[in-house]
């Protein structure tokens, strides 16, 4: 079971601190759809809502309610049942939204040609494509389209001076501290490389898709730089606090798994002596004087953070 799924992961803290899309992004989404003015979040009076939309691992229905008032009917899934509470919850108001617990396999439930958009949000990296293209297949019409996007590692913009701590404790092969393990054995695979290397296996088959769009950015890891990026893929970008920032990094499910394998090493806001986020924290805050200056207040600290991007889009035959 993937670690989203099992009952030890937040789902609650992964819909409070994971980051919300930006408009440019659904603008593009929607505008490759065929809707030329779609004026992301609300459509203008002239544009009818219709057709229906599919989000794949929907999560906690973001992106599925995000794009309600540009479709008829929402069909969301996932295969987490923490996820599928969090996304009913917090949908409950909207009638035009259908939350299923399942996986991107399986579209035995719909009807052929019954899909007009098929989305996913941060989650196409896990999907066996052996299943999904063929059900793909069947159940978007001719026409259609496919948006798939996702987000990787982040830096924080003028402090390149932190990228390599925050690498060391996520993907180092050593310990970042002595007696600490990093997260980097407890990376689901290959769906985390998948992401990182932005989606370069996840190859819409050309016998059913065309117009195929790929728009990949990696931030520059030493020196962190931003100046030359390309608009386009730059679409994550973020004004947070450090301890904002800091729980978006507890929803990773490497640190899921972390956490399970080191049960005796309790975080201080749980109560222990620490566990790898506190300590990162630490070497990351220390790095730079001003933050280190600020004390118990490191936390209120205000930063720029990006992070690098992957979008897949492409048209039914």
């Amino acid at each position: 079971m993937s670690i989203f799924g099992r009952s030890t992961y937040s789902s609650a803290g992964y819909a409070a601190f994971r980051p919300s899309y930006p408009s440019v992004l659904y603008d593009r989404v929607l505008r490759f759809h065929g809707i030329e003015a779609p004026s992301f979040p609300s459509p203008p009076p002239s544009l009818s809502a219709a057709g229906t939309l599919l989000d794949l691992g929907c999560g906690h229905g973001l992106v599925a309610r995000a794009l309600t008032p540009y479709f008829s009917r929402v069909t969301a899934l996932d295969p987490s049942a923490g996820m599928v509470e969090q996304a009913h919850k917090l949908s409950a108001d909207n009638s035009k939204i259908t939350v299923k617990q399942g996986g991107a396999e399986d579209l035995s439930f719909l009807a052929d040609n019954a899909v007009d958009c098929v989305v996913a949000g941060q989650a196409a990296h896990w999907f066996d494509y052996s299943k999904v293209w063929p059900a793909l297949a069947r159940v978007v019409k001719r026409g259609g389209t496919l948006a798939f996007w996702g987000y990787k590692d982040h830096i924080i913009v003028g402090q390149p001076e932190t990228t390599p701590i925050f690498d060391k404790f996520i993907y180092g092969e050593t310990e970042p501290v002595p007696g600490v393990e990093s997260m980097m054995r407890f990376w689901e695979q290959p769906g985390r490389n998948i992401l990182r290397e932005s989606y370069q296996e996840v190859v819409p088959p050309e016998t059913e898709w065309e117009h195929i769009v790929r728009i990949a950015w990696d931030p520059d890891r030493v020196t962190g730089d931003i100046s030359e990026a390309p608009e386009e893929a730059t679409w994550l970008r973020r004004r947070l606090k450090l301890g904002e920032l800091e729980g978006y990094l507890r929803t990773f499910s490497a640190f899921s798994g972390w956490r399970s394998a080191h049960p005796d090493m309790k975080s201080r806001a749980d109560g222990g002596d620490g566990d790898i986020v506190d300590w990162m924290f630490d070497e990351v805050v220390a790095a730079v004087p001003e933050w280190k200056a600020a004390g118990g207040r490191w936390a209120e600290i205000e930063v720029d953070a990006i992070w690098g991007t992957i979008l897949l889009m492409a048209k039914r035959r």
